[in-house]
């Protein structure tokens, strides 16, 4: 690298909707009676607290399904979530009490994202990603797979499901264009009509109010977001204009990611480390002072939800990676401690809309991403869909040291099983850099365990979760501080006995593919073979390429493409691939347009070039997530016999 300039298989189903609901403008009416909490807690025969849950396949590490992004129907009858628990992701709903099957919702084969059941319970509105690419689209759906309309669609650009505004089948969607712009929309997910309320670069709409005269938007790029309470003018339903915008935490530091507003549009939750260094819980009132709800000083508050009638919110900390809940009484201001959920990491976690029920997804080393409810009145939790706890899969442990600096980082060390002395070890780098890594279900984690292949997947600086001040460690020039973390990775697996410093890899997604990259050329020697997945490789071609929208938000994080050309240069490995040392496996999505494919195609024609060994992993139906299970299966059986041949030859 150039110097620094002071001198990185399923469960089978079919696409047959099996309607058991009646649907009516009325809403809908379920074969089964609203279940409780505690009548689902009763033992099945099978074992499970639900039954016709599937049983492991016996490939469990790369065919375990996953269930993700669950919404409670109104009444609490019935969970949607997305699966792909027959190979690729779709909707599934199931039953709540009366022992029927789940069954899949007709959207087609296009990958589902997320869902959401709107308020009267005649639709569910869908993100649904067509080819596998990033250019999402919303589109709405009758639970028993009717009425399939394309609700949200920009020629070149994205769109994505806010959430349902509480009036009528209305729904809050930002839309992207291929220019940049954004747009917060209300679309009736009945008639299709729609009105844009708000429009302009890196912007998107929170929330509206109940009776669409106040919106919650979002401004500005990572890292530096403001919020702002929108005043809306409105003189019949479809007839919108914007109107005044109030800041809300003006002049302060820090960035506010999520909130939510009061069904009158009185109050405005936000999540926010604005003027602190750990995200918390903010109120403010109309007209009135920001207010601290919740805060910690050893957590970060990772997810806040509030109930539909504003009287409650669940609040989901993230304390070293692992998930804490809380609910507060907002009407008496009253929080309330929940009991640990049954899993280490929620992802997910919304509210009924009876507000008695929260649906979490949630997942673990040993358990893939499934459905919990969670009871908030009473704190019981219940295993609602999934695909269950596979018996061999490996847990983690927390690892914690300095840096060479002395900054302290942690990671979470997989060792291999029936393994004495030093093991061959992969650094696995997270994307973002803003994500964090947490003890979640990674079948490849799992895949190079049972190679005998350890696991070290570290939050190196600039990662979430560990406040302000770390997460901007690595902004502009302190990023090659980050790439010195992965060196002192590998040194501390040595000190700790647990990684043969002659047998070591390194990898990453994303951020971390680039991070990958650059270790591999600023440490040559340090890693026996390296596997970068939708990496950057150069920051010209990256902000030329990518996402309008995405290079504008990514300016304070890496620099700006003109004024700071020089850093991003010295930043950029492509431009010292001669010092590449190891054999290289490069994975990416033809279909992706956040890294686009050039980045990949760049670093195979270099190393070609300079005579490296160099292997390649092209999907041509994914973008910058792998979504098919088939290609899962296909990355995590390449990759592992890739390192297998290079760490750990034996």
């Amino acid at each position: 690298m150039a110097a620094d300039p002071r001198v990185v298989m399923a469960r089978p189903g079919d696409d047959t909707p099996r309607p058991p609901v009646a649907v009516s403008r009325a809403g809908p009416v379920y074969p089964f009676e609203v279940p409780r909490l505690d009548d689902l807690a009763r033992p099945h025969p099978d074992g499970n607290l639900l039954g016709g849950l599937s049983h492991l396949p016996a490939a469990a590490g790369l065919t375990a399904w996953t269930c993700h992004a669950p919404a409670l129907a109104p009444g609490d009858g019935a969970v949607a979530y997305v699966s792909d628990q027959d190979g690729a992701p779709r909707v599934w709903i199931r039953p709540l009490r009366g022992g029927g099957e789940p069954w899949t919702v007709g959207t087609g084969p296009q990958p589902v994202v997320d869902v959401r059941w709107s308020p009267a319970g005649t639709h569910l509105a869908l993100q649904v990603a067509p080819g596998g690419g990033e250019h999402t689209q919303v589109w709405a759906v009758q639970p028993h797979g009717g009425d399939l309309r394309v609700l949200a669609a920009p020629s070149g650009g994205s769109a994505v499901p806010v959430r349902w505004t509480g009036r009528g089948e209305t729904l809050l969607v930002t839309e992207t264009s291929a220019d940049g712009v954004s747009r917060a929309v209300l679309v009736d997910a009945v008639t299709g009509a729609r009105q844009v309320i708000a429009a302009g670069p890196l912007l998107r709409p929170v929330a509206v109010s109940r009776d669409h005269a106040r919106m919650l938007l979002r401004r500005g790029p990572r890292g530096h977001r403001r919020m702002y309470v929108v005043d809306l003018v409105s003189e019949a339903l479809g007839a919108h204009e914007p109107s005044d915008e109030h800041p809300l935490l003006p002049g302060l530091p820090g960035t506010t990611d999520d909130g939510a507003l009061s069904p009158d549009g009185r109050t405005a939750y936000l999540v926010s480390d604005a003027g602190r260094d750990r995200a918390a819980l903010l109120a403010v009132h109309q007209g009135a002072e920001a207010v601290v709800l919740a805060e910690r000083q050893d957590a970060e508050l990772d997810r806040f939800a509030l109930s539909p009638d504003g009287r409650r919110a669940l609040l989901v900390w993230n304390r070293h990676g692992r998930s804490e809940l809380d609910v507060m009484d907002l009407e008496r201001g009253r929080l309330e401690h929940l009991p640990p959920p049954p899993a280490d990491v929620v992802t997910s976690a919304r509210i009924g809309w009876d507000g008695d029920l929260a649906a979490l997804a949630a997942e673990s080393p040993q358990e893939p991403s499934h459905v919990l409810l969670c009871d908030l009145d009473h704190g019981g939790y219940l295993h609602a869909a999934g695909a269950g706890r596979l018996p061999t899969a490996a847990g983690a442990e927390l690892v914690r040291f300095p840096a060479r600096d002395g900054l302290e980082l942690a990671a979470w060390l997989y060792r291999p099983p029936h393994t004495q002395g030093p093991a061959p070890f992969a650094i696995f780098l997270h994307g973002g850099p803003e994500d964090q890594e947490r003890p979640a279900f990674n079948p490849l984690y799992q895949g190079l365990l049972a190679a005998g292949i350890g696991v070290l997947a570290p939050n190196v600086r600039g990662s979430g979760g560990y406040g302000r001040a770390f997460r901007e460690a690595d902004d502009r020039e302190l990023r090659f501080h980050a790439i010195d973390d992965v060196a002192d990775c590998a040194a501390e697996l040595a000190r700790i006995g647990a990684g043969d410093p002659s047998r070591l890899a390194c990898m990453g997604w994303s951020y971390g593919g680039y991070l990958t990259l650059a270790a591999l050329v600023a440490h040559p020697g340090l890693f026996r073979a390296g596997v970068t997945v939708s990496g950057i490789a150069d920051f010209e071609t990256f902000y030329a390429r990518t996402e309008p929208w995405i290079a504008a938000a990514a300016v304070p994080e890496y620099g700006h493409p003109e004024a700071d050309r020089r850093l991003l240069r010295a930043l950029s490995p492509l431009r010292s691939l001669d010092r590449l040392a190891a054999p290289l496996l490069v994975v990416h999505g033809a279909q992706d347009t956040n890294v686009p494919l050039y980045e990949a195609e760049q670093v195979i024609a270099a190393t070609a070039a300079l005579g490296l060994p160099c292997e390649h992993l092209i999907f041509d139906d994914e973008g910058h997530e792998i979504r098919r299970m088939a290609n899962r299966a296909a990355f995590v059986t390449r990759v592992v016999a890739f390192l297998s041949a290079h760490v750990n030859p034996r």
